[in-house]
């Protein structure tokens, strides 16, 4: 018989590190296009997407619908997904790179008490300790006036636009949550391209119907932001490409604890590309999420392989 090839160790962990660091950079580019909505960027995005799935749908032969028992799943990922981009570019663009990256990643914790209430899956007393772990950490971050004063040290700009973009980012955060909860739902049933079809399909017409009623549709002027716009769509896919290339070579705990590298670019970047020191206070409001996050992706990561242990045994 022939011997398979063995895969590189540590690859998985490799290419998750790629995807946060693809991700950090289009975040970054969308810091820097001028005068361009959000729900006008996540359209271009969708549709850099469809252009890519749509020869894979073809070759693998999925169909466009899917099975007829999955479809209303499929449309809720596709509607809580792009939802969930919508809603975090639009967080990139009201408040600091950082500080946005740092409150998406209170989705792990939504996704245990989601998938708690939804899948009847276990919520331990643990799960709640990073509930609060990851609540106090977005506390930190948005720095509420009834906590912190009238007079809120390191924020600045408009603290209204900010205060929108925090709650941008949380119910992307939320958003996500319901898609993997989804996901988890339809399980290997349903082929990833299909999955990524209806996101790009259900994104792009409600970004449109979006622009149509707000009137914002409308081309950047400047060759610059042209480039960065290409540039988001072109990233944000190949960071979706690796991350899915990293979780078919690892497990998803690691996976998700080296996700955290996301934060760590999104510092690097905000400091050398835009001038912006984080205070203190997002600091800490990151190790909170972070801990929390990473805590929930062990403690997961534990009880599947006890679980797999027994079903050897």
């Amino acid at each position: 018989g022939t011997k398979k090839k063995a895969s590189c160790p540590g690859v998985g962990l490799f290419y998750t590190v790629l995807s946060a660091f693809l991700f950090s950079v289009a975040s970054l580019f969308l810091k820097k296009i001028e005068d361009m909505h959000a729900v006008e960027v996540s359209a271009f995005r969708c549709i850099f997407q469809m252009a890519f799935v749509l020869p894979g749908l073809i070759y693998y032969k999925t169909g466009f619908l899917g099975p007829k028992g999955k479809r209303i799943y499929l449309f809720l990922r596709g509607f809580f997904g792009s939802s969930a981009m919508v809603l975090l570019y639009y967080a990139f663009q009201s408040m600091p790179l950082a500080d946005a990256t740092v409150l998406t990643f209170s989705s792990p914790v939504f996704t245990s008490l989601l998938a708690w209430i939804f899948l009847k899956e276990k919520y331990s007393i643990w799960d709640l300790l990073f509930t609060l772990f990851a609540i106090a950490g977005v506390i930190l971050i948005a720095r509420p006036p009834f906590l912190f004063g009238s007079k809120i040290a390191g924020i600045e700009g408009n603290y209204t636009d900010r205060l929108k973009g925090t709650i941008a980012a949380i119910t992307s955060a939320f958003s996500t949550s319901l898609t993997f909860v989804i996901l988890r739902k339809v399980g290997k049933s349903v082929h990833y391209f299909l999955s990524i079809w209806y996101y790009s399909v259900i994104g792009f017409t409600g970004c449109i119907i979006t622009l149509f009623l707000m009137n914002e549709w409308s081309l950047p002027y400047c060759g610059k932001d042209r480039v960065f716009l290409v540039s988001i769509g072109v990233l944000g896919l190949g960071g979706q490409i690796f991350l899915t290339k990293a979780l078919q070579k690892e497990k998803a705990g690691p996976v998700a604890i080296m996700k955290t590298m996301d934060v760590v670019f999104a510092f690097i970047l905000q400091i050398l590309f835009l001038n912006r020191l984080p205070t203190w206070w997002t600091v800490g409001g990151a190790l909170c999420v972070i801990a929390s996050s990473s805590g929930t992706a062990i403690r997961k990561w534990h009880q599947s392989s006890k679980k797999a242990k027994q079903n050897e045994i």
